[in-house]
């Protein structure tokens, strides 16, 4: 609970990079608890999800984001992008992640969508661990400086939570004054359908290979809580036929094994027992489709 006697400062900042910077990853860190999914693919964020960092007298939402990337032309992946640049309006600072020794035409991109925001922007230069020799990471940064007058620069690894402290230390320093946004012991304004739907998917994408876990979308049509525990079914919709049998798998398989792996994270997150049901259905084409991509929750 914040101190009654020292002033409060609440506000949201924005996590924007091109896709598979560590942008999820980092939210999950800060907060100190999984409320993005993160696996090796790119553009595995579909959503604005906010994390919600509470810490005595400061709260900063941290709004993570779809990796702003080139379009392709199909819909979804307009779509994505939409939400990545709405995702920078009425916030009170950003933060754009880099990966360490590695500046792509993706990350220029991004760059200039930041360069007329009116809020501080500041940068993370993540993966430094992967850097094989660290003190190259002073030469990169001296580079990003050149680029654009971040308001400030900070090395660091999301993965193992190496030097994140400063990241939060300059945040807080710009967070304005004001009540919280959200109830102190909340991480997400995400719901628990929401975030099941996420884990699904989540699962989805480590168990499928190539493109098929980009037209995967997973809808959670019922969830009833009781006594007993939590009874889940959920719909993976997939936008072709032929990608029906590769998410079942050979004698179901693939889908008992997603099945069971999110089963898994779901009984340690959530109290009682949970039956999670899954079934698959094709909706054809329905990336290319805007109103498709829309009305399946992105």
């Amino acid at each position: 609970m914040p101190s009654e006697n020292t002033p409060t400062r609440a506000g949201l900042v924005a996590i924007v990079g091109r896709p598979n910077v560590g942008k999820s990853t980092l939210t999950n860190a800060l907060v100190g608890d999984k409320v993005s999914i993160v696996t090796p693919k790119p553009q595995t964020t579909r959503h604005r999800i906010v994390g919600v960092l509470t810490r005595r007298n400061l709260q900063i939402g941290l709004v993570d984001t779809p990796g702003l990337h080139r379009d392709d032309g199909r819909a979804l992946n307009r779509v994505l992008n939409e939400t990545a640049t709405a995702s920078l309006a009425g916030v009170d600072a950003v933060l754009m992640v880099v990966e360490a020794g590695q500046w792509r035409d993706d990350d220029e991109r991004v760059l200039q969508r930041l360069a007329r925001q009116p809020v501080p922007v500041g940068l993370l230069v993540n993966k430094v661990d992967r850097l094989a020799n660290p003190s190259a990471a002073l030469p990169f940064m001296q580079e990003c400086a050149a680029r654009h007058d971040f308001a400030f620069i900070v090395p660091g690894c999301a993965r193992s939570g190496d030097n994140l402290e400063p990241i939060v230390d300059e945040l807080d320093a710009r967070m304005p004054a004001g009540e919280f946004l959200f109830p102190a012991d909340e991480i997400s304004d995400r719901s628990l359908r929401f975030l099941v739907a996420e884990i699904v998917r989540e699962k989805l994408m480590l168990a499928l290979q190539q493109e098929l876990p980009y037209a995967l979308a997973v809808a959670v049509e019922s969830y009833v809580e009781d006594a007993h525990g939590h009874s889940i079914h959920a719909v993976i919709w997939v936008a072709r036929p032929s990608h029906k049998g590769m998410v079942i798998g050979r004698g179901g398989k693939v889908l008992k094994q997603v099945g069971s792996a999110a089963r898994r994270e779901l009984l340690a997150r959530l109290d009682g027992a949970v039956d999670l049901r899954l079934w698959v259905k094709v909706r054809e084409g329905w990336t290319d489709s805007e109103a498709a991509v829309r009305e399946l929750g992105h």
